[in-house]
């Protein structure tokens, strides 16, 4: 039995959505959320599973063999590990076999979010009796159209400086999360850096969107003070502005790069991954059908 955990977040439904479509379907799939009534995969079973609460996860990992453990959502480092650990002695006392855990691509260490990534790979490492596998996703492509979305005069601010980013389409890392999850034991022990094979920035963002839509993009970026100050008085909460504002820093002093060829991505796919371009340019449009 595999369950998957954090199915209604973006990462999560897609994982399900590639299980559906593979031959047995879902078939001994198991779904968890910790609100199982908002999940979107019909005919899934689903189990409550809410790392707040430990003691629902005695209960939600009974029978399981295989655990895809979605990395709990972002937070202040004690309290991501906190659900991590609890996931983790959880999986251990239910007799879990395997844990594929969703991780941060090792050049994102610059990263303010990295520190409960690590600490969770290590947990796992040490672990008397889990298997485990790491897969180490870069930033998403949609992350990254995000941070440079034009303003209503089709300008991009985003501190982005002369960076790129190797940015990953997360269905891709949806793709792999499943084909891992589906036959663990031969990737047991293995950490995967899934990251894109180019760095894309804020010229190339621009120059994309322009190719795509109605109107000329231009990339001016702007300060990382000034990016700071936007996300503050966004109502971000206060742990969020260090994290968007050490994105932006990286990227724009070349740190998320990537190897700049195919690496452990393109293997397990099995083909080249999305474009990111690509993805931000659909994703731009999909978001202009609906506001039109």
């Amino acid at each position: 039995m595999l369950l998957v955990t954090g199915v209604n977040g973006g990462l999560g439904a897609l994982v399900l959505e590639r299980l559906a479509a593979l031959p047995g379907g879902l078939d001994g799939v198991l779904a968890g959320s910790r609100t199982p009534e908002r999940t979107p995969a019909a005919g899934v079973p689903v189990r409550t599973v809410d790392f707040d609460r430990p003691r629902t996860l005695a209960a939600a990992f009974a029978g399981v063999r295989t655990l895809l453990l979605i990395s709990a959502g972002y937070g202040e480092d004690d309290v991501v590990i906190a659900r991590h650990r609890a996931a983790i002695e959880a999986a251990e006392r239910a007799g879990v076999e395997h844990v594929v855990y969703t991780s941060l691509s090792g050049d994102g260490d610059h990263l303010a979010y990295a520190l409960a990534h690590r600490w969770t790979e290590r947990r796992l490492r040490e672990s008397a009796s889990l298997r485990w596998t790491i897969l180490r996703n870069g930033l998403y492509a949609e992350l990254l159209g995000s941070l440079a979305t034009p303003d209503r005069d089709g300008v991009i601010t985003a501190p982005l400086g002369d960076g790129g980013l190797a940015a990953v389409a997360r269905a891709d890392l949806a793709e792999v999360a499943a084909t891992v999850a589906l036959a663990p034991a031969g990737h047991a022990g293995r950490v995967y850096e899934l990251v894109g094979e180019e760095a894309v920035g804020g010229a190339d963002v621009a120059a994309a969107l322009s190719r795509a839509g109605a109107r000329t993009v231009e990339y001016r970026p702007g300060t990382l003070a000034g990016a700071r100050a936007a996300v503050a008085a966004s109502g971000a909460a206060d742990f969020q502005v260090p994290m968007v504002a050490g994105t932006y820093s990286a990227i724009a002093h070349g740190f998320l790069a990537g190897p700049g060829k195919p690496g452990d991505l393109a293997a397990l796919l099995g083909r080249p991954p999305r474009p990111a371009l690509e993805v931000i340019a659909q994703g731009a449009g999909a978001a202009a059908d609906s506001a039109g």
